[in-house]
């Protein structure tokens, strides 16, 4: 393991691990839910360093790889991982993983990329994202299946046309990615659409989640979930 990234443990099935040195505007949240038959992964953050070495899952169990959207921030290190998946909307982008799905040329041109060099000779100009087609396809209403959890796939737009989030509906579990998130929420990028944002805010309303970890910022409960959603729609 390397001192790229750090590791929390929220409680001990599930681990929030982040990359520090990344400019905080694209320094994302990655989530390892253990399960009983299947482990979970929930984004895979810039690619600059190895993830794979930093996930614990025990030899010869299954590890699920769920990329909540195809921005760099998110899909820089799925390449590394045997099982991916991934939203319907862009699937076929993964196996490209171009500028124009995952913004990657937005990071080569940002000053103060990161805080620190992860390793000798690294330089942001040459940053890219590996191809990485996907094994799996999800959409709405979807499974994913660990065993003792079970995640529906809901398809939340907005932020990005292929915004997908996994809600486990039998304890309110809730991985949103960059659907909604305890931070400023971001609807002006090229493939954002503030229209249909806020019917997915208006959804968000109404899912009975106990707790939420979204793509950036602090973890969240349905009540705080509520005042983002009515913040973003101008009510409550």
């Amino acid at each position: 393991m390397t001192s790229w990234f750090e590791r929390k443990a929220v409680d001990p099935a599930l681990t929030r691990i982040t990359e520090p040195f990344v400019h905080p505007y694209m320094s994302a949240n990655i989530w390892h839910l253990k399960g009983r038959d299947v482990d979970l992964l929930v984004d895979t953050g810039m690619g600059i360093c190895p993830l794979a070495p930093e996930i614990d899952t025990p030899a010869g169990k299954p590890l699920l790889v769920v990329a909540t959207h195809i921005h760099l921030d998110h899909v820089g290190s799925l390449h590394e991982f045997v099982e991916r998946a991934g939203p319907r909307q862009s699937a076929a982008e993964f196996a490209l993983m171009g500028d124009a799905a995952t913004y990657a040329q937005e990071f080569r041109k940002l000053e103060g990329a990161v805080s620190r060099l992860p390793y000798p000779g690294w330089s942001r100009e040459a940053y890219r994202i590996e191809p990485a087609p996907l094994t799996r396809v999800l959409g709405e209403g979807d499974m994913v299946d660990l065993g003792d959890r079970h995640f529906t796939v809901l398809h939340l737009p907005g932020h990005s046309p292929d915004s997908i989030a996994l809600f486990d509906e039998h304890d309110g579990l809730f991985f949103s990615g960059d659907a909604i998130y305890d931070d400023t929420l971001l609807d002006n990028l090229p493939d954002s659409d503030p229209v249909i944002y806020r019917h997915t805010m208006q959804r968000l309303l109404d899912l009975p989640i106990s707790m939420g970890h979204g793509g950036h910022g602090p973890s969240f409960d349905r009540s705080r979930m509520q005042e983002i959603a009515q913040a973003y729609l101008g009510i409550g």
